[in-house]
């Protein structure tokens, strides 16, 4: 179903004071039928007093991105759209499912009215609002690529651009719109490794590469942007950006994989502190060779690289002994 937009029907003001002159007119008229003792006339005053408020039910006020879903019997038969005061058939009916539903940070229309006919007997307001809107969907526990589980939160920014798709393709966008996001986000997340891991084909050409939940988050919220995206397009939402708010390993298995990490670190700065010291060593003996300071043999190297690394790259601060003894 393809939205209608009524348009030219600003003439609410207009109708609104009409109504008023019709009100004082009937009572002027009332007064001059008692005075005339004229049956005819004070019964026409007194119909109009009894049935001229349901005129006042096609006067609809909308503010700025508001719209207002309209139905005749059952016929869809327009979309009002734009701030304005409005005068519309008074049979007409707002139509909104998803009046009652508010999303996580939405900014729902919750105006209360003045005039007759644009609230429904609960009291809550039939207008879909057409700002854009934020979803926080609430953390999932998801398994990633190698069966780890992951904790991760989403949040959507969105608008509605069809009300008809989204009020009569869809029993209630809003919740659809929850739902598919949740299944996107669990679609997209067990393609990945939280870490980069290798031998992972996270793009799907058949390729390893170093795609990761962390080190790709934008990647990773522009796909599930385009999986939600495609999910609600029958409903006229269109998703505006997508973005990871949280992301940590699950609970049970946080403590592990910090150890996990504890030790790459560990073994990455020890790698790095045996680097350095076999230059810092390499460096010592070609320095002492070149000044011709002292003359080393074989054993006596092998003993002096020892010595340096292990002062290098102990934890600890190396305790001097001094030798007053000869060379040999």
């Amino acid at each position: 179903m393809e939205e209608i937009e009524l348009n030219g029907r600003r003439n609410g003001m207009a109708v609104l004071l009409l109504l008023i002159a019709a009100y004082v007119l009937s009572a002027l008229l009332f007064v001059y039928a008692v005075n005339a003792d004229s049956g005819l006339l004070m019964a026409v005053s007194i119909i109009w007093w009894c049935l001229g408020w349901i005129l006042c039910m096609g006067l609809k006020v909308l503010k700025p991105q508001e719209a207002l879903v309209l139905t005749l019997f059952g016929k869809y038969i327009g979309t009002l759209k734009g701030a304005g005061f409005y005068y519309v058939n008074p049979f007409v009916a707002a139509v909104n499912p998803a009046a009652s539903t508010e999303l996580g940070q939405s900014g729902d229309v919750h105006a209360s009215p003045a005039l007759p006919g644009q609230n429904n007997g609960l009291g809550l307001s039939k207008k879909i609002s057409l700002k854009v809107m934020t979803l926080n969907n609430a953390k999932q526990k998801i398994n990633d690529v190698l069966g780890n589980p992951v904790e991760i939160g989403v949040a959507v920014t969105w608008k509605v651009t069809d009300t008809a798709k989204a009020v009569f393709n869809v029993d209630n966008y809003k919740e659809y719109l929850s739902l598919m996001c949740d299944t996107a986000v669990r679609d997209i997340v067990r393609i990945y490794p939280y870490d980069i891991a290798p031998n992972i084909d996270t793009t799907g050409d058949g390729q390893a590469d170093d795609g990761s939940l962390r080190g790709s988050s934008r990647i990773v919220a522009e796909r599930i942007r385009k999986e939600i995206q495609k999910s609600v397009d029958n409903a006229g939402i269109e998703i505006v950006d997508a973005r990871i708010t949280y992301l940590a390993y699950a609970q049970e298995i946080a403590a592990v994989m910090l150890q996990r990490q504890q030790a790459s670190a560990i073994i990455d700065a020890r790698k790095m502190i045996v680097d350095g010291a076999v230059g810092m060593v390499e460096l010592a003996l070609e320095k002492l060779k070149k000044d011709d300071v002292v003359e080393l043999d074989a054993e006596r190297k092998a003993a002096m690289v020892s010595n340096l690394m292990v002062v290098l790259c102990g934890n600890h601060d190396a305790q001097p002994i001094v030798n007053s003894g000869s060379l040999y």
